[in-house]
C-alpha cells in the first residue's frame, strides 16, 4: 500500500469521525501541525512527492 492510499485512507477516516463528533477534529490536527511543525509531517510530504531521496543525500 503506498502513502498515497495510506493518506487517502486516513483523511477519509478522520472525515467521517468529523462528521459524527462535532469537534472538528481535521481543524485541530491542521493547527497543531502549522504550529509545532512535527518532523513526520514533512517525511509524509517528502514520500508524497518523491523528495525523501533527495533530502537524505544532504
Amino acid at each position: 500500500m503506498t502513502i498515497k492510499t495510506k493518506t487517502l485512507i486516513a483523511l477519509i477516516l478522520l472525515s467521517m469521525v468529523d462528521t459524527v463528533i462535532p469537534l472538528p477534529i481535521i481543524g485541530v490536527i491542521l493547527i497543531y501541525v502549522l504550529l509545532q511543525r512535527p518532523p513526520w509531517v514533512r517525511n509524509v510530504i517528502g514520500e508524497l512527492y518523491g523528495e525523501i531521496e533527495s533530502d537524505r543525500a544532504r
